[in-house]
């Protein structure tokens, strides 16, 4: 289940501790950044060694308006990621 604006605003301000990765480019990443790490959507199976200690935790992935994060949440999920959440809207969502 993707995660809503709200629900992601209210972690990050209770100072939660998230798996949280940005999947856009790392100049869009420079533009604005709310907090989750930089990985590129096209860097992604390049890092699932990285990533496999997090297949049985949530991540929540987001991006611009949401399609890449969707994208990055199929991917993931077919490579045995079983919790990974879409931010819905985006960081587009995120900052309005």
């Amino acid at each position: 289940m993707d995660i809503k604006v709200s629900e992601l605003k209210s972690r990050l301000n209770k100072g939660e501790i998230l798996n949280f990765f940005d999947v856009r480019e790392p100049w869009e990443h420079e533009e604005s950044n709310i907090g989750a790490q930089l990985m590129p959507l096209t860097s992604i199976p390049d890092q699932l060694d990285e990533l496999s200690p997090l297949k049985d935790q949530e991540i929540i992935v987001h991006c611009k308006t949401g399609g890449r994060s969707n994208q990055a949440k199929i991917f993931l999920e077919s490579n045995g990621f079983t919790q990974v959440r879409s931010l819905l809207g985006g960081i587009e969502a995120f900052l309005a």
